[in-house]
């Protein structure tokens, strides 16, 4: 018999996963409390019972999201097998990937801060709230399993790189990463001009900034 306890889990789980397919088919417009709770199979209210709002679902969405980028790159950060280059690259192609299967949520992840009422401020405030933020709190959460991400893509580039030059050249691999990806989605890396792709551009970057760690 199914207790009341868990009956709620799965019915947060249908309406999160329901929330995410929406997400992907039509971006965040396509999301509504409504909508969710007519995909996932529930009752008209039950989304209101698990969200106070559109914003703390596609909030509890993107922590999701955020959390299983971190898996996949602690897995990554964590295999003997894998030299530290590859490690770099596989943490990379996982953030790429994300745009290319899932433009919408990946847009999600990476706006700034502040687009929505839900999200934290800039400062103190925002040091507060990831430190000091109730578990139960959507945008707390949210930074917390960001900031995980970082810390893990971060440990990553240390093993290129050293630890002196991290937050450099992690900064400067992550928004080379994100060019890559919005010039692929734009369909303007496979052009008679540049004949390119987002694999051979990782690689390429990846080498030079190897390169750059050693000669420092």
């Amino acid at each position: 018999m199914v207790t009341r306890a868990e009956s709620a889990a799965l019915t947060r789980r249908a309406l999160l996963d329901a929330a995410a397919e929406l997400l992907d088919l039509g971006g965040p417009e396509a999301v509504t409390l409504r909508e969710v709770g007519a995909r996932a199979g529930v009752s008209r209210g039950a989304p209101y019972r698990h969200f106070t709002g559109k914003d703390s679902l596609l909030t509890t969405v993107a922590t999701e999201s955020w959390q299983r980028i971190a898996d996949r790159i602690h897995a990554l950060r964590t295999d003997p097998a894998l030299s530290a280059s590859a490690k770099v690259r596989g943490a990379l192609r996982t953030l790429i990937g994300v745009g290319r299967d899932q433009p919408h949520l990946y847009q999600m992840l990476f706006r700034r801060s502040g687009h929505r009422p839900e999200e934290l401020g800039e400062g103190l405030d925002r040091v507060r709230r990831q430190l000091c933020g109730p578990v139960d709190d959507p945008a707390a959460d949210r930074i917390r399993a960001a900031g995980r991400f970082h810390e893990e893509f971060l440990a990553v580039v240390t093993g290129l790189v050293g630890e002196r030059d991290t937050r450099r050249y992690g900064a400067l691999l992550l928004t080379s990463a994100h060019g890559i990806t919005d010039m692929e989605l734009s369909g303007h890396l496979d052009t008679d001009a540049l004949r390119s792709t987002a694999d051979e551009l990782i690689d390429t970057l990846v080498r030079m900034v190897a390169g750059a760690g050693e000669a420092a």
